[in-house]
């Protein structure tokens, strides 16, 4: 009869254990799925004004793209999603750190417009600084846009958890941004890792240039971590999208994190090591003649995170190439240049282009 009894009492203690965590899971899957950010196929987001100048005809402009890494991804980091084993991968004081070290080089520039990706509001993965408003308030007199493509309550995993994501586009111009919209891609996850995962857009921005047309500017992040079929539909829509407008006769320019190379760079370029992530490729021919696919192959981009990069061996680190612009026919590309800046603020290097408005 002991024997029984010390049978049922652990069989009792399993049962118990296991709808508690069916019960955990439940209540989760649940919250997740009230608080799951739903955007719309298309939104208008609202323009902070700073400026009301349109683009004289024919003017030179400066154009920068920089993926800032939520402020938490400096040199001192690495990342578990690409092979290290952080998750909480930067102090409130480095986060405050890469922020105004980012901010420094911007402004050193002085870019007409900037493209930034991954510039968190609210996030527990930057300390919940307010990203968007440190930049806002440091690049004063520019007209700036913002977009969710990052937006979960809670995101549970690894353990400890990521947390809170409160993160997007963030675009800026020293003229006047006329309308702006955010327009969603394919998102490639079902459901349920749908609710806790990215979902990814574009912004458009549209610049009036003196004489009717427009300047019509794109900020985008394209899928990293998928199985290939996201990155080959995103990068369909985005097609669709550029070519509708170029049709129009507008000026256009996308830039940002494509995740991918143009097919036109040299892929040998920085190899992709045995085991680490792979980027995907974006076959230009998609595209009619006449578009031009801009990356400055002389610098790599973006850094891998499976360790930090602060005393690591730089001859043997794997780079990659996947920031850069598609630009128009009927824009002129006088230069293009990424900024190597030691990857010491963010995993990704800025890259900058100077046009002229043909």
């Amino acid at each position: 009869m002991k024997k029984i009894s010390i049978g049922r009492r652990l069989f009792e203690i399993v049962r118990t254990f296991l709808f508690i965590i069916i019960l955990i899971v439940g209540v989760l899957i649940g919250f997740l799925s009230i608080t799951e950010y739903k955007p719309a196929d298309r939104e208008t987001l609202t323009v902070e004004n700073g400026t009301s100048a349109s683009i004289p005809a024919g003017a030179s402009l400066k154009v920068m793209t920089w993926n800032v890494g939520y402020g938490a991804l400096g040199d001192n980091a690495d990342f578990f999603m690409d092979g290290g084993t952080k998750v909480d991968t930067a102090t409130l004081e480095r986060v405050n750190e890469n922020m105004n070290g980012m901010l420094s080089k911007i402004a050193e520039e002085a870019p007409d417009f900037l493209l930034l990706q991954e510039t968190d509001r609210s996030s527990n993965r930057s300390h919940s600084v307010d990203e968007t408003a440190l930049v806002r308030e440091r690049l004063t007199g520019m007209d700036s846009t913002f977009a969710n493509n990052f937006k979960v309550a809670f995101l549970p995993y690894p353990i400890p958890p990521i947390g809170k994501v409160d993160s997007g586009l963030l675009t800026l111009s020293k003229y006047d941004i006329a309308e702006s919209e955010r327009v969603q891609l394919p998102i490639p996850f079902a459901w349920p890792a749908r609710m806790a995962n990215l979902k990814r857009c574009v912004t458009i921005n549209r610049i009036p240039v003196e004489g009717g047309r427009e300047l019509v500017l794109v900020n985008l992040h394209l899928e990293a971590y998928d199985d290939g079929s996201g990155k080959v539909k995103q990068t369909e829509m985005l097609f669709e999208l550029l070519n509708a407008e170029a049709e129009k006769g507008n000026y256009v320019i996308a830039g940002g994190d494509f995740n991918q190379i143009f097919s036109t760079e040299d892929s040998g370029k920085y190899p992709i090591q045995e085991g680490m992530w792979a980027c995907g490729e974006i076959e230009v021919s998609i595209f009619p003649e006449g578009w031009q696919f801009i990356m400055d192959e002389e610098t790599p981009t973006c850094r891998s995170l499976d360790k930090a990069y602060a005393g690591a061996d730089k001859a043997s680190f794997q780079y990659y190439l996947i920031d850069g612009f598609i630009v128009s026919s009927n824009v002129t590309v006088d230069y293009a240049e990424t900024r190597d800046l030691g990857f010491v603020y963010s995993d990704h290097n800025p890259v900058v282009m100077e046009i002229t408005l043909s």
